[in-house]
């Protein structure tokens, strides 16, 4: 099991650009998936992005052709670059790891969570 923190998170005008981090305690190699999930305000919390430990990655459709899911192995270190941000981004994004199994986007099959970083766009 790892631990994980994420950071980049600000604000941001709509159109503009912001790359978060996910810093990994121990191998990232050793992690089979991660994803990305934010939360907005009175929302509950929905997945964004996931990757695997050979590379391949999903999205969630509201983000596809925007976001990028991608991994440092040297740096232990999972990156989501958003680009064309809207004001329906804004949340708090969380990096999730230690996944069990099942579906990518389901927030239940993560057991390791970080505490979050803040994303704001403003229109």
């Amino acid at each position: 099991q790892v631990d994980v923190m994420e950071s980049g998170g600000d604000s941001v005008q709509a159109g503009g650009s912001l790359r978060l981090s996910c810093g990994v305690s121990g191998d990232i190699l050793d992690v089979l998936c991660m994803g990305w999930f934010r939360q907005g305000p009175g929302q509950e919390r929905e997945a964004v992005a996931g990757v695997f430990r050979d590379g391949m990655s999903a999205y969630a459709d509201s983000v596809k052709g925007r976001f990028s899911v991608s991994r440092d192995n040297a740096k232990n270190t999972l990156h989501l670059q958003m680009n064309n941000v809207k004001p329906e981004d804004t949340g708090m994004y969380y990096c999730a790891a230690d996944w069990v199994g099942g579906l990518w986007s389901g927030s239940k099959f993560y057991k390791t969570w970080g505490r979050g970083t803040q994303v704001t766009v403003s229109s």
